[in-house]
């Protein structure tokens, strides 16, 4: 079996898919792309078009990673941004999004995220889910780790600092009941494929 390849444009990502994979003793290969998004808001429909689009430039097994951000009481669109996190411009200008916010009580939001794998053959998609509320202000500083700038404005559950906030010890032992696709992902990953164990369903 070849190397895993990791497509993506966010070298944040991949320095915390990267630590994932090494903890778990598996080797990923990284290419810095930034992939078409189709203009959907439906996560899993655009991780696998562009878990299709990874495997036609590279031709080896690849996986992407995508994460949609939905804020429950977002005024006149409740769940926005959704999947449109990036294109709407709210993770690029987080003083706006606090601005339009500003008025709102029920502040809770969460992150989802959809990595999907492709073999040539066949799509496999796991999901993750980080529960939290949105912060009144900034918080903490921007890092080559950060995932998003919306680490500066998530608090996560039971938890009273941003993930940016956050040391890496804290952001990996939070106790928010979080769920990791690239962990669910990597457990998978070694019962059907490093065992050369027959793949048993897809995700």
């Amino acid at each position: 079996m070849e190397n895993l390849t990791y497509i993506t444009g966010n070298y944040g990502k991949y320095l915390d898919v990267k630590e994932k994979f090494e903890n778990a003793g598996i080797s990923i290969n990284y290419y810095k792309c930034d992939l078409f998004e189709p203009n959907v808001n439906d996560i899993k429909f655009i991780s696998k078009e562009k878990a299709r689009q990874a495997f036609e430039i590279l031709g080896t097994p690849v996986f992407v990673a995508d994460s949609g951000f939905y804020i429950e009481d977002y005024p006149n669109n409740p769940g926005y941004p959704g999947a449109f996190v990036k294109r709407s411009g709210l993770s690029s200008d987080i003083q706006k999004l606090l601005k339009t916010m500003q008025q709102i009580q029920n502040r809770n939001c969460y992150f989802l995220d959809c990595l999907t794998f492709f073999d040539g053959q066949d799509y496999y998609q796991f999901f993750g889910l980080s529960k939290g509320m949105l912060a009144k202000e900034i918080r903490g500083s921007k890092t080559k780790k950060a995932k998003s700038n919306l680490w500066q404005v998530f608090i996560p559950a039971n938890c009273n600092k941003t993930l940016a906030e956050m040391s890496d010890e804290e952001r990996n032992n939070r106790l928010d009941n979080k769920t990791s696709a690239t962990t669910k992902f990597i457990n998978w990953y070694k019962l059907n494929y490093l065992n050369n164990k027959k793949l048993i369903k897809k995700i």
